[in-house]
């Protein structure tokens, strides 16, 4: 009786300690530098495509940074966002009403297929896709935010659309909805308001904030407000740039003409002047202003406002964060020859 009370505490212990183990990325598998051996020059040839991609359209940049958090938020960073449609995945994460307007898909097959020839079956797409998100920031932000992502990331068997509506973070939400969804992958109020810095480029399809668009003057300054209706009621749910700084002159003149000598012909800097929107009320999405709402987000909003280098500092440390995400214990992962088609697994 005694021997198997020892034996079943002991096959207790091992199981528990075998749902604790971490992942092969939460062990330490992770680290910069992991292709220098591997496959070396290879964060360089990653570079050089996504110089030659933004240079042609500013753009890709502003998607790659996007790209990179909605892949991160589900299942972990594991290039599933890049998966199409299959058998295996009938309704990818692509399909999902929140990845509306995902771009830039094109430039990481083009990466991946060059890497290829280099070294095969070598790097996976999910570190691809990271390192892309780290030079775009880089670029966009005229070098100011600057940080060494680890790698030695696999990339994801699974893509499910109802699985990425569910994980990532919607622009209706409340503040406290927000804290709570960030909160499932252990970021905090500060981190929630660093990345949602991001808002500074890029663009938006008009469904993502249509609620704004008849949001009381407390809420948003009722002059952007007419702007967004205005470009909203051109064509069938079109994008708008996030930032009015980065709309045409034309129209910023016609509905804010204090504000147009801020408009640049250089689109899509990366700074911190979405908290100066935000205090401004002139923020496209509800989930933006709602951090108004939130004291303790309110105040780090008021805190990056006022220092551009601080927040620079800190959304490369939150970016190394998300780069860390890993996917759900007992994944299995391999090395995809497209980015788009799974792979046979290796673990």
């Amino acid at each position: 009786m005694k021997l198997s009370v020892v034996l079943l505490c002991a096959l207790v212990a091992v199981q528990a300690a075998l749902l604790a183990a971490p992942s092969a990325e939460a062990a330490g598998k992770l680290k910069v530098g992991y292709y220098n051996k591997k496959c070396k020059g290879v964060e360089d040839v990653v570079k050089g495509h996504i110089i030659r991609a933004i240079k042609k359209n500013p753009r890709v940049g502003a998607a790659l940074v996007r790209l990179v958090f909605h892949d991160c938020f589900v299942r972990g960073c594991d290039g599933s966002v890049l998966l199409d449609k299959s058998a295996q995945n009938p309704h990818p994460e692509k399909e999902a009403p929140a990845n509306i307007g995902l771009a830039a898909f094109d430039i990481l097959e083009m990466i991946k297929a060059d890497i290829e020839k280099k070294c095969p079956g070598v790097v996976s797409c999910s570190d691809i896709l990271v390192y892309a998100a780290r030079d775009a920031t880089k670029i966009l932000s005229k070098g100011h935010i600057n940080y060494a992502v680890p790698a030695g990331r696999l990339d994801g068997m699974v893509s499910s659309a109802s699985e990425a509506q569910a994980e990532l973070p919607d622009s209706t939400f409340t503040a406290q909805q927000l804290i709570d969804n960030f909160a499932r992958k252990n970021f905090d109020v500060e981190e929630l308001v660093i990345l949602s810095g991001a808002h500074s480029i890029g663009m938006a399809h008009c469904s993502s904030f249509k609620g704004r668009l008849t949001a009381p003057a407390d809420q948003i300054t009722p002059a952007y407000r007419n702007l967004l209706n205005d470009k909203c009621g051109q064509r069938s749910n079109p994008l708008v740039v996030n930032n009015v700084r980065d709309e045409d002159y034309n129209t910023v003149s016609k509905y804010m003409p204090e504000f147009k000598s801020r408009v640049r012909k250089i689109r899509d800097l990366f700074d911190n002047s979405y908290y100066h929107n935000n205090l401004a009320r002139i923020v496209s999405f509800n989930s933006d202003w709602v951090l108004m709402t939130h004291k303790e987000a309110r105040g780090h909003v008021h805190e990056y406002a006022d220092n551009a280098t601080l927040w620079n500092d800190d959304f490369g440390e939150s970016m190394i964060k998300l780069s860390k995400l890993s996917m759900p214990a007992g994944s299995k992962g391999g090395i995809r020859k497209k980015c788009s088609i799974v792979s046979h697994p290796l673990h």
